[in-house]
């Protein structure tokens, strides 16, 4: 059962190429949040280095763990001494040539609570994702934790409307998409702000749909394309929290790093899914061909 009044502490952090910083930085920042009353932490996507998907470099797999591993021992020791449900982001290697984007919860006694694998892979400039990930295979589930049901996703599924309702029909209390988004500087300063008001937009319209809280966590700062070939990826930050009617609780700054604690109330999503019974009125006897490619 989900707390009734929830404090999240999220974190918004710009990295370098060393992943022992990164890590020291995330751990100071956890015990922070803890300190001032965080019950779950999420992090953001791939946080223990660079948002290496810029190029395509067989070197970059040795960057890949196993999980259980020597992240999911550093992290869960982190959740356990502090506290706290945390959620988290690797690389995950599942065996030579396999490997996938996992987002690894952790308990507040330091046990894992439940991985996600990365559903939904991108492939465009600056994002060449489909190189490194395998698309997940685990499925749509939410993690039971002890302060809820946590419907964790990943970046690009928060673009799919179909991820964010299958994780509210099987029972996830929020909706958590740890993030690595920007833009890259070719880009017009026009088509830059429709870019990110579509990504908020976009996870706001999943709260409203499904009548919950998102959790939205993404890096900041400016990380360098080590081919060239672009001048990088800035990422916008913008980290936020936004309500069940798709209000924003709580949004980061574009440039800075954050860690902050966020109150949500959980008991909001039942009143709001009786004012508005969107499940109620769904008609899954008319819904067939959602699962079909294209429908000519």
């Amino acid at each position: 059962m989900a707390k009734s009044n929830l404090k999240v502490g999220i974190i918004q952090q710009s990295n370098t190429d060393n992943s022992q910083n990164n890590i020291d930085k995330l751990l100071a920042k956890i015990k922070d949040l803890a300190a001032k009353g965080a019950e779950l932490i999420v992090l953001q996507e791939l946080h223990n280095g660079l948002y290496f998907c810029q190029t395509e470099n067989v070197n970059v797999f040795e960057q890949a763990e196993t999980i259980p591993g020597p992240s999911t021992e550093i992290f869960g020791k982190a959740a356990k001494e502090n506290n706290v449900v945390l959620v988290t982001s690797l690389f995950e290697k599942r065996a030579a040539g396999l490997y996938h984007n996992t987002a690894v919860v952790f308990e507040k006694d330091g046990s894992i609570a439940g991985k996600y694998r990365k559903m939904h892979i991108p492939d465009d400039p600056a994002y060449y994702e489909k190189f490194y990930f395998t698309p997940g295979d685990l499925g749509f589930e939410p993690i039971a934790t002890s302060v809820g049901k946590l419907g964790v996703l990943v970046c690009w599924d928060q673009w799919y409307p179909e991820a964010a309702r299958l994780m509210a029909l099987k029972g996830a209390d929020i909706l958590i998409y740890p993030t690595a988004i920007g833009w890259e500087s070719s880009d017009a300063d026009d088509e830059k702000s429709r870019q990110q008001n579509a990504w908020i937009i976009a996870q706001r319209a999943h709260a409203v749909a499904n009548g919950l809280p998102v959790i939205s966590v993404n890096r900041v700062g400016h990380e360098a394309d080590p081919s060239a070939q672009t001048n990088g990826i800035q990422f916008w930050g913008n980290s936020f929290v936004a309500g069940p009617q798709g209000e924003l609780i709580y949004t980061s700054s574009s440039d800075q790093e954050e860690e902050v604690v966020v109150e949500i109330d959980l008991e909001r999503s039942e009143n709001v899914r009786r004012w508005w019974p969107f499940l109620r009125d769904r008609r899954i006897d008319a819904y067939g061909e959602i699962v079909k490619r294209y429908i000519d």
